[in-house]
């Protein structure tokens, strides 16, 4: 059994056209489950008497600190998608959940101020 083996935890796939999406189960070293993204694209090059098949591959990982937040914000966006919710009440609820925060980002509403001294 190999490294990659001991990790594994469970799989589940998702075909869709030219593009495969797994997500799979893995355990840290020390124990602790996360979950890996990928997303597989199938790519032909050359021409049809010489094709050349490769796949290009996206992951993302998703560690057990962040599920809620992931999968909440995540059906939020379905919710918009889906047409259930406008992008409006998505902005206002994500808003309302949001905690006053120093550090965060610049939307470009409320400018940026610079105070450089040299």
């Amino acid at each position: 059994m190999n490294e990659q083996d001991r990790d594994f935890v469970f799989s589940e796939s998702v075909k869709a056209g030219k593009r495969i999406y797994y997500f799979d189960v893995k355990q840290s070293r020390n124990g602790d489950k996360y979950i890996a993204i990928t997303e597989s694209k199938k790519i032909m090059e050359g021409n049809f008497d010489n094709p050349r098949v490769s796949f290009e591959k996206h992951k993302l990982f998703l560690y057990k600190e962040d599920y809620e937040k992931f999968v909440h914000s995540l059906n939020r966006v379905l919710s918009v998608a889906k047409g259930e919710i406008t992008p409006q009440e998505a902005r206002q609820a994500q808003a309302a959940e949001a905690p006053a925060r120093t550090d965060a980002p610049a939307t470009g509403e409320e400018g940026l101020k610079l105070d450089i001294d040299f």
